[in-house]
């Protein structure tokens, strides 16, 4: 969960004038991260906001181990989804829309959770972490909505009043014990008894293959990489990077501070991401 910057840093600057040069050829494929969406309210893990220092996430094996653990994890959640859905996208997230409408991407993949990309009207987002509108049974496999989930919940635990104090990028908040204790589960509607898990992947849990395979076919075709707003701490993100460098393609980050992917980025961008995805945006012609 946790990465220590070693190494070099990538050639840092304020200016976006590679990174124009780069995008105004077209067919760029951009990996975006919790760092894009910080701008609309939902802290990240591992940047300025640093969420990982103080709240650690619940792992794959945490949830399924034992009701207890599930008890804790949908009480939360169930709070934290309040502030998810009432998140509105950013001038980033229109940003990378407007590109794309324009035709200088080959395609978006995120590591983000939230459905922001979607909300400002990026087409065929990749969801590489899946997403927290969707909830999978792990007994017949049915996926079904959140907000389906959400009222459900309501309607078993109507005296549910509790308060929260910080919301995570996985949609967690920080709730107390006594918050947690009496919360009442409920259970698939499909199969009548399967246990309920949100469709995204959990630390300690692999990317589907399939969808691996779709984004690896994606690095493959696209003719640069574009991150926006990640460390690239997690080997999902990190391996489309490696792929496209060893590719020979020019791979651009734009981020506050050092990535695990430096080593393998031509320039690392230091501004915020919506003033300079806005600008970027500016700088180029109307169509690519």
């Amino acid at each position: 969960m946790s990465w220590t910057p070693t190494g070099a840093s990538a050639p840092t600057t304020t200016s976006l004038d590679e990174l124009a040069g780069v995008v105004a050829g077209g067919r760029v494929l951009v990996l975006s991260g919790a760092g894009l969406s910080t701008e609309s309210g939902i802290p990240d893990y591992r940047g300025e906001s640093g969420q990982l220092r103080r709240h650690v996430p619940m792992t794959y094996d945490e949830f399924v181990g034992t009701e207890q653990n599930r008890r804790r994890y949908w009480a939360r959640s169930h709070l934290g989804w309040r502030t998810i859905t009432g998140a509105a996208p950013n001038d980033g997230h229109r940003a990378v829309a407007d590109l794309a409408r324009r035709g200088y991407l080959a395609g978006v993949i995120t590591q983000n959770v939230d459905g922001l990309h979607q909300a400002a009207g990026t087409p065929d987002v990749v969801e590489l972490h899946g997403s927290l509108s969707r909830v999978v049974c792990l007994g017949c496999r049915r996926t079904s909505g959140r907000d389906d989930l959400d009222r459900r919940l309501r309607r078993a635990n109507p005296g549910f009043d509790a308060t929260a104090v910080r919301v995570n990028p996985d949609g967690d908040v920080e709730l107390g014990d006594e918050d947690v204790r009496g919360f009442r589960l409920v259970g698939c509607t499909g199969c009548g008894s399967g246990v309920l898990k949100p469709d995204v992947v959990f630390f300690g849990e692999s990317v589907p293959r399939d969808r691996v395979d779709r984004c690896h076919a994606l690095v493959d075709g696209a003719a640069a990489l574009v991150v926006l707003g990640s460390s690239l701490a997690v080997m999902s993100g990190l391996r489309f990077v490696r792929r496209a460098a060893d590719a020979g393609k020019p791979v651009l980050i734009v981020n506050r501070g050092q990535t695990r992917g430096d080593r393998y980025a031509a320039v690392r961008v230091e501004l915020p991401l919506g003033r300079a995805l806005t600008d970027l945006a500016r700088l180029l012609p109307a169509t690519a």
